[in-house]
Parts: C-alpha cells; sequence; structure tokens
C-alpha cells in the first residue's frame, strides 16, 4: 500500500463515516505496510506457480488441461481498513497478518466441477501448504445461490534472509460459476435502484444461479460418459 491522501486511498463516504485519529492511524500504517504487501505478492506467485505446475503436469498425462484461467488480486487499502473497523482490530501489522486471511487471493477457474476438487486436493497434499479454512459453497450455495470452493491456506516464501509463513485465499469455480458471479457482482453494486426492482432482479439472479448449477451438472455427466467409453 502507497502512501496516499485519504481522498486517494478511501471514498468520500468512508472518510465521513470514520474519526481523523482513525484515518490518521491507517495512513500510519498504510505507510509502513509496503514490506508485507510485497509477502503477499510473492505468495500469490509461489501459489500460482503450484497451479501451473498441476495444469502443466496434468496436461501431459490427460491430454487436456483442468484449469481455463488463473487469476489474483491484492486486497485494497479501504477493503483492509473496512475489515479492520469492523472487526475493532487494532492499527498494526500484527493484527492484520493475524486476522485478515483474504489480503492475497487467486482464482482458479476450471471446465468442470470435478477438476476443482482434483486440483484442491493436489494442493493440500503439498507438504508445504497448511489449510486454515475450507468452505464448500459449491456442496452448500449461498443463499444467493453463489458457488465456489474456498480455501485458506499457508504458503512458505523464501526471502533474502528468512522464510516466511503467508495466508492466501484460493476461489476454485468453473467457468458458469465464475460467469454468474461476475454479473451478479456488477449488478449488485448498482446505485438508486428501487426496492420492487431489487428484489426482482435477486430473484432472477437466483434462478439464473440454479441454471449454471444444472448447466455444469450436465456438462460433467457429458464428460463422464465420454470418458467412460474412451
Amino acid at each position: 500500500m502507497d502512501t496516499k491522501e485519504p481522498r486517494q486511498l478511501f471514498p468520500e463516504k468512508l472518510i465521513e463515516a470514520l474519526d481523523q485519529e482513525t484515518i490518521q492511524a491507517f495512513q500510519r500504517l498504510n505507510a509502513s505496510s509496503r514490506d508485507l504487501m510485497s509477502c503477499y505478492r510473492c505468495a500469490i506467485m509461489e501459489i500460482e506457480t503450484k497451479f501451473r505446475v498441476l495444469n502443466e503436469r496434468f496436461s501431459l498425462h490427460h491430454d487436456r488441461n483442468p484449469i481455463d484461467a488463473i487469476q489474483n488480486r491484492l486486497k485494497s487499502p479501504e477493503s483492509i481498513l473496512d475489515k479492520m473497523v469492523r472487526k475493532n482490530l487494532p492499527f498494526t501489522l500484527e493484527a492484520i497478518a493475524e486476522n485478515i486471511f483474504d489480503i492475497a487471493g487467486v482464482r482458479v477457474i476450471c471446465s468442470f466441477i470435478d477438476d476443482i476438487y482434483m486440483l484442491a486436493d493436489c494442493l493440500l497434499q503439498q507438504d508445504d501448504i497448511r489449510l486454515i479454512r475450507r468452505k464448500d459453497y459449491i456442496e452448500n450455495p449461498k443463499p444467493n445461490g453463489y458457488r465456489s470452493l474456498h480455501l485458506i491456506v499457508e504458503v512458505p516464501i523464501f526471502l533474502q534472509d528468512e522464510k516466511r509463513l503467508m495466508k492466501v485465499e484460493v476461489q476454485l469455480r468453473t467457468i458458469a460459476m465464475e460467469f454468474w458471479a461476475n454479473l451478479e457482482h456488477q449488478l449488485r453494486y448498482k446505485k438508486d435502484l428501487p426496492p420492487e426492482v431489487i428484489a426482482k432482479t435477486e430473484a432472477q439472479l437466483y434462478e439464473c444461479a440454479k441454471l449454471s448449477s444444472v448447466l455444469d451438472t450436465h456438462m460433467q455427466d457429458i464428460k463422464d460418459t465420454i470418458e467412460s467409453h474412451s
């Protein structure tokens, strides 16, 4: 995170909701966090490399790639501040590292549902990966229909003179799940919609989520049928 003025770091509404002391405390934390953010970026590279290796080896032995795309993101200063305030955390680097587990994120987009669980198992079997938390929103979708497999893992990164253990959130989902989640995210943040329109679109999005689940199941069945006869 870079040193910036409050209005460059946070939106107007967030600034108005916080007192000046809180803003200044986070600015000081923000200025001292470059090393920590660099470590999170390194952790992202470690996890991405592991998945790229798995994809390459699977392609060699099975003549197809289980991974369609790999994306990453580093949580913004605004999001980190919002989470620290909601969790009532002290403004320290230690509090960030010990309490916010989704600063570094890697998203793996797969072709089929069984690829998700295969890749997750392969990652967790590696002896330098430690599972912190697992949430399966495929088996148990969120109330709005959201589906994905979420893992919080700890991975070592090796620096010039030390090893650090860093936490990364890994999301694994199919192409259909990714398509639905992206559109749902865009529509959910549309401003100033009447309540009846919000209710209608939420119902429509939930129906679309069910349709995407049916699509994933049918595509998995077709794949299984073809492989059983090859």
